[in-house]
């Protein structure tokens, strides 16, 4: 499933898109200020955090050449391959890198959901009514709590009134909540360079006005990865065209005289797919005995009434390419399982050196070679793009795999917020290659 957020418009225009893409065009050649004037401009600005996700964006993707922008980050900056959490989906870990807590906790548990409390009701990428996402408090609320100015183009979440009641009746007037003090509605449509033009227009306002904190987000690589798998030339010429949207920020920003810390990140990695290796679950367990909820990488089930010995008898004996849980007993690495939005029964997919194997309601009746994740969240194409730039970071540091719930305390770090309270993830990996100081916006515990 392709992960798209926000609007059911945005999701039909998805289905539009087409490819293959264009080479990418090269960042625009800009006149860069004298320096006297230059530094002037950079010294009369407060460094500013802007964290990207770039979805679906393996960090072996850094290595085909085609990342002249991302590469120079990471040289002068730090690096590392994440571990994003499980499920290796789009929204649960977009929220976690943005609260700092896994998706058992957080309530974003999938793509699409169901809770028990909303019988009839399911969550997809176009929810916003904040029932779904009031269980963790995100960055930018926190933030605004505490007088910094955020804006978000682009981001699973930041179009809801985060902490707000919707009415439950027409016209379903939401009150209450907090969201960013700018944010955009998310619609695919609007390109690279609209997305990069608005973080720029917005740093352009006067420093009484002037977004401290701001998200961007690119949805190319993720597609193409879907579509085509991650070792097609059609995917590596995504990766290529996100990269120029990066050169083209970070060369703006130059221009701008505006220092910035980079928070570069994607949410989760890609694995190639084929229809020849699918586990068709009808054969496993009959429609009669359980609801599929969702399937693919892995597969959640509900047992119809008076059927789970069934059903725990079909799903917990060993199968070939695929593990099944309860729920409530997966192995505990996963921090996954106690949420009442998770269906009482879990398979996964086997993800290794032969193929990823996918999971279907039913046996394909077409043959396809493309990419998914959503598989074991430490299996190697799981892995994440991390890159941390700018004057909070020491030059050329390449860290260890860490988890994707440490870059929300990262996050608090660079803008000046106490370390957060309960949080799964701590700022502890990326100490040594802080600096501390008044230009990095750092704390004390970050350094």
């Amino acid at each position: 499933m392709t992960p798209r957020f926000f609007t059911v418009a945005a999701l039909a225009t998805l289905s539009a898109c087409t490819y293959p893409y264009a080479p990418p065009a090269l960042p625009p050649v800009t006149r860069p200020a004298p320096p006297s004037s230059y530094a002037a401009a950079a010294e009369q600005r407060a460094p500013v955090t802007i964290l990207i996700s770039i979805d679906g964006f393996r960090p072996d993707y850094l290595d085909r050449g085609v990342t002249p922008n991302l590469s120079r980050l990471a040289a002068a900056g730090v690096s590392a391959a994440m571990r994003p959490s499980f499920p290796s989906k789009t929204f649960p870990n977009h929220w976690t890198l943005v609260t700092g807590v896994v998706p058992d906790r957080h309530g974003i548990t999938a793509n699409s959901m169901e809770d028990p409390a909303r019988p009839g009701e399911t969550f997809t990428m176009a929810t916003d009514d904040p029932f779904w996402w009031n269980a963790a408090e995100p960055i930018w609320v926190t933030a605004e709590r505490a007088g910094i100015r955020t804006a978000t183009m682009f981001w699973p979440g930041s179009n809801v009134a985060w902490g707000g009641t919707r009415a439950s009746v027409w016209p379903y007037e939401t009150t209450g909540g907090m969201r960013p003090h700018d944010w955009q509605q998310y619609a695919e449509p609007v390109d690279d360079r609209q997305r990069v033009d608005s973080i720029i227009d917005w740093l352009r306002r006067p420093a009484a006005t002037r977004p401290q904190f701001l998200t961007l987000y690119f949805e190319e690589v993720d597609t193409a990865g879907h579509r085509f798998g991650p070792g097609d030339p059609r995917t590596t010429q995504a990766v290529a065209h996100a990269d120029a949207a990066i050169g083209r920020l970070t060369a703006e920003l130059a221009a701008l005289g505006q220092p910035a810390n980079l928070v570069i990140v994607s949410d989760h990695g890609m694995a190639p797919t084929d229809s020849r290796r699918t586990i068709a679950l009808d054969r496993v367990v009959p429609a009669t005995d359980a609801r599929v909820v969702e399937a693919g990488p892995y597969a959640t089930l509900t047992p119809l009434p008076g059927r789970d010995a069934a059903v725990a008898a079909a799903l917990l004996r060993p199968h070939p390419h695929m593990q099944c849980w309860r729920s409530r007993q997966l192995p505990a690495r996963f921090r996954y399982g106690s949420n009442s939005r998770i269906p009482p029964y879990l398979c996964l997919a086997e993800d290794g050196a032969g193929g990823a194997w996918t999971i279907a309601k039913t046996a394909p009746t077409a043959q396809r070679s493309d990419g998914a994740h959503g598989f074991d969240n430490d299996a190697p194409d799981m892995r994440a793009l991390f890159i941390a730039s700018g004057p909070a970071f020491r030059a050329g540091r390449k860290l260890p795999t860490f988890d994707n719930t440490d870059v929300a305390p990262l996050l608090r770090d660079l803008l000046g917020l106490p370390a957060g309270q309960g949080l799964d993830g701590s700022d502890r990996p990326f100490r040594a290659a802080l600096i501390a100081g008044p230009q990095a916006r750092t704390l004390p515990h970050g350094s």
